[in-house]
């Protein structure tokens, strides 16, 4: 792993205001499990947890620290639905499965709140996400889709928000509208991650850090072998998302890993704080590259803006921050940002997410595409119960279209490449 990835996780405020959580040991030798997890972020440890509290004997490898991937980084928005709205998703998919797929969307967020609720994770969840319009012209898209789900699916949480509003409730005029929507909500996505670690080791799921997967054999028992020891396992889970690597060549291509950045202003105290986002929502605007921001328990504002699309983060994340957040709130320019900081997501061709099974006894869900912090936690749920036998719930994802990325996972970068230029001008323009 990169110096400057895992610099970049302990320079973060999530890292600086995270709780306690005792290391775990690297795996050391022979160890022996019913079903062995790769990945420490959200759909691996709510896999781990769902399973121990079945009974199962479960091994969790973490080649870093848990939660050092998307999991520890992201911008903490607890989202509604998936990457493409329901009217899109029954054009594609059909009317049964659209409205299955928001049926799942629910139940992920409902299983972070039972989660935080049931563990007492200290996490600061408050609810509502606003998003935001740039250009007049997505004004009609956002009213439909809020008719749509109030309509067709009885979701009364979400309403149109016009101009006048959006322009009372945040602390800048670049907005022409939106839809707010109570029934997401934001948390300290860091914090959320250690809790489930912590519920998974006391169920009796044995965790090890420092941990990278090298490689594994297949067969009735799997092999999965690290630096420094070997875990034989009946079924394998693969919750790696954007950090998958080499790992499974045969669902590499399928997502594309890209750098986002993050930065933390200085505290504002609750009247200027407030003087930004007056209802304490999160926010996510209409770019193709998304500017998303929210207030922290202690007043900062975290602010995520613009993406690479290389193995490297920029050297100065704090100048590569600045710039969109003063577009959106130039009354800040006299505000130190505290703490900058880059993580790696997947994508995928459809932003939708990538469920599978490789084997009989091997399964994966990666490529939330920026929905992780529901949509990982419910994979991890679905995970389990697949490697248990019962797949009717996980292969409702299962079924999705998945293409691969043009090129493989090798040549895949020049085309992602191209495409987010083009789309960063049209933001632009």
């Amino acid at each position: 792993m990169p110096t400057a990835q895992r610099q970049s996780f302990f320079d973060s405020y999530y890292a600086a205001t995270a709780d306690s959580f005792p290391r775990c040991a690297p795996l050391a030798g022979m160890a022996r499990a019913d079903v062995g997890v790769v990945g420490g972020g959200y759909a691996g440890l709510s896999a781990a947890l769902h399973l121990a509290e079945s009974g199962y004997r479960v091994a969790l490898l973490e080649a870093e620290n848990i939660g050092f991937g998307a999991s520890g980084r992201n911008g903490g928005q607890l989202g509604s639905g998936l990457r493409k709205d329901q009217a899109q998703l029954e054009a594609m998919l059909g009317a049964a499965h659209a409205r299955r797929l928001w049926e799942m969307a629910e139940l992920a967020k409902a299983e972070v709140r039972r989660r935080i609720r049931v563990h007492r994770i200290g996490c600061d969840l408050k609810p509502g996400v606003l998003h935001a319009s740039l250009k007049r012209r997505y004004l009609p898209a956002y009213r439909r889709n809020a008719e749509h789900l109030q309509g067709k699916y009885g979701y009364d949480k979400i309403r149109f928000v016009d101009r006048d509003e959006i322009a009372a409730m945040l602390g800048t005029a670049i907005y022409r509208g939106g839809t707010l929507d109570r029934g997401a909500g934001h948390l300290h996505p860091l914090n959320y991650a250690l809790g489930l670690a912590r519920a998974a080791a006391a169920n009796g799921a044995r965790i090890y850090e420092q941990s990278r997967v090298v490689d594994y054999r297949r067969g009735k028992t799997i092999r999965v072998r690290t630096a420094a020891g070997e875990l034989h396992a009946d079924a394998l889970l693969l919750a790696c998302n954007g950090y998958l690597g080499a790992l499974e060549p045969r669902i590499a291509a399928h997502i594309m890993p890209i750098n986002n950045f993050i930065a933390a202003t200085a505290p504002l105290g609750r009247r200027r704080a407030r003087g930004l986002i007056r209802d304490d929502v999160a926010v996510a605007d209409s770019k193709f590259v998304v500017d998303y921001y929210r207030l922290s328990a202690d007043h900062r504002l975290l602010f995520g803006g613009g993406e690479n699309y290389t193995r490297r983060f920029p050297r100065d994340i704090r100048c590569f921050v600045r710039k969109p957040l003063h577009k959106v709130f130039p009354q800040l320019a006299d505000v130190p940002l505290e703490y900058a900081w880059g993580g790696t997501l997947a994508v995928t061709v459809t932003r939708l997410p990538h469920f599978g099974r490789l084997e009989k006894n091997v399964f994966y869900a990666h490529g939330f595409s920026g929905q992780g912090l529901a949509l990982a936690t419910l994979a991890g749920k679905l995970l389990a119960e697949a490697a248990a036998g019962t797949l009717e719930r996980f292969d409702v994802f299962a079924t999705l279209p998945a293409p691969a990325f043009p090129g493989g996972r090798l040549l895949r970068w020049p085309g992602l490449v191209a495409g987010m230029v083009y789309y960063s001008l049209r933001d632009r323009l």
